[in-house]
């Protein structure tokens, strides 16, 4: 009993070294499986060698698909210096021939190969282009072709049409409610020359505003801005227009019209366009402009200046800044990236405090009309509604000072101005009423004349 008692310790501390073999053994076979894998990974050839002698075989004998390059130097420059060394350094660039596809027969990529042979001989020199020279073409600047179709187009943009059909339309209603028998060939020689004044003074404010139109969302397509048309082209067309309009209403109508037409184009391209970058007082400057064509109309059926054509010039000059301020609300970022001096961008609160005041100011205009024995009193009465609509969405401008109430201003003064007019000619005092009136008060005076005499 005793000896075996003796061999149990030595049994159980053999179990005990075997048992710790066996776990050490496992823990340790993974890492010594990663050892193996690195070591077969520096002495094998991998897939990068393959790949590595691949492109040293493409390089050196398939000379097709290289390209010239030049090795960029050790030392440190500067980027500004690389970008000089760029647009120094002719550039060369080889064209790509394109690999066949596998799939194809051995005969059809025979016969396709000898033809890119005989071809490459014709493509090589095409091929070589010089980006050097094609950028330096690039940067400078190309003359447009003017070609005779497009010609009226640009000259009709030039004139600025639109606004030219407007003064065209606001000379005809004050030729229309002048107080004489209506004359055909006056009226056509007045809304001729007057047009054509109208398209000369445009052509000469593009003429000056040509480098800050550029700066403009709204102008940068301008026919001078974009080159179709050359400067000394512009001022020939706006000479062939100014002259035979003044010529025409002087000589054609009577020379009051003739001068009003002259300070016209004078204020418009003398006054009003400087003053748009020098103070905001140009808008007033323009409203006069604007105020004028009316009064023009005026003096061609009479001759003379009267208190219906100062009637007519102060409407129109009051309509004119609801029309601009409204717009020029929606334009600020323009006029100001263009250097505009504008009330909209320099005195936001004037420009909607005197959109609103000249829209109350067209009630008392229309109010004033039969006062002046111009039209009827149904004029102010029939007028009323378009005037406080007007008026009304002025208000809303003023207290908003948003896009929607602008945009919604200047759509309503687009209509208005000729409703208002219109409406002030279908309740204009015919001409026989006023020679009833004229022939009573003859009569009258004569009447007066006798009783006083013994």
């Amino acid at each position: 009993m005793s000896a075996i008692r003796r061999c149990r310790p030595p049994r159980a501390l053999a179990g005990l070294f075997v048992w710790c073999l066996r776990n050490t053994g496992v823990r340790q076979i993974p890492y010594q499986f990663v050892h193996l894998y690195h070591v077969a990974n520096d002495r094998l050839i991998t897939f990068q060698y393959f790949n590595f002698l691949k492109r040293m075989y493409v390089t050196q004998c398939n000379k097709d698909l290289s390209q010239r390059a030049k090795l960029k130097s050790d030392s440190i420059v500067s980027s500004f210096h690389e970008l000089q060394q760029l647009d120094q350094e002719e550039k060369v660039v080889h064209k790509i021939s394109p690999v066949s596809p596998v799939h194809r027969s051995w005969s059809e990529t025979s016969s396709r190969n000898e033809l890119r042979e005989m071809k490459s001989a014709a493509e090589t020199e095409d091929s070589v282009i010089p980006v050097g020279a094609k950028s330096k073409e690039d940067r400078q600047w190309k003359e447009m072709k003017l070609r005779l179709d497009d010609l009226p187009g640009i000259l009709a943009r030039l004139s600025k049409i639109k606004l030219t059909a407007l003064v065209v339309s606001t000379t005809s209603a004050g030729f229309a409610m002048a107080p004489v028998p209506f004359e055909l060939t006056c009226f056509l020689l007045a809304s001729l020359g007057t047009g054509l004044a109208s398209c000369a003074a445009n052509s000469i404010n593009q003429f000056f505003e040509v480098p800050f139109d550029s700066n403009m969302n709204r102008t940068k397509n301008r026919p001078l801005v974009r080159g179709q048309i050359s400067p000394l082209l512009a001022v020939c067309f706006a000479a062939s227009c100014g002259v035979p309009g003044i010529a025409l209403l002087t000589l054609g109508v009577n020379p009051l019209t003739g001068a009003l037409g002259a300070f016209n184009i004078f204020l418009y391209t003398c006054c009003y366009t400087p003053l748009k970058r020098m103070s905001i007082a140009n808008t007033w400057v323009g409203a006069v402009v604007g105020a004028i064509p009316p009064i023009m109309g005026w003096t061609a059926a009479t001759g003379s200046l009267d208190a219906g054509a100062l009637l007519l010039g102060g409407i129109l000059y009051s309509w004119q800044f609801p029309h601009f301020n409204a717009l020029s609300w929606g334009l600020r970022e323009d006029y100001s990236r263009g250097g505009y001096c504008m009330m909209s961008v320099t005195h936001p609160g004037l420009c909607r405090r005197v959109a609103l005041r000249h829209c109350l100011a067209l009630i008392g205009l229309s109010t004033v009309a039969p006062v002046l024995d111009i039209t009827t009193w149904t004029f102010p009465i029939i007028s009323l509604p378009i005037n406080l609509y007007i008026s009304y969405l002025g208000f809303r401008f003023y207290r908003d000072a948003d896009r929607s109430s602008s945009r919604k201003l200047f759509f309503c003064s687009l209509w208005h101005l000729p409703m208002l007019l219109l409406v002030m000619f279908t309740c204009k005092k015919s001409v026989l009423e006023k020679e009833d009136k004229s022939d009573l008060l003859g009569r009258s005076q004569e009447r007066a004349l006798e009783i006083r005499l013994p």
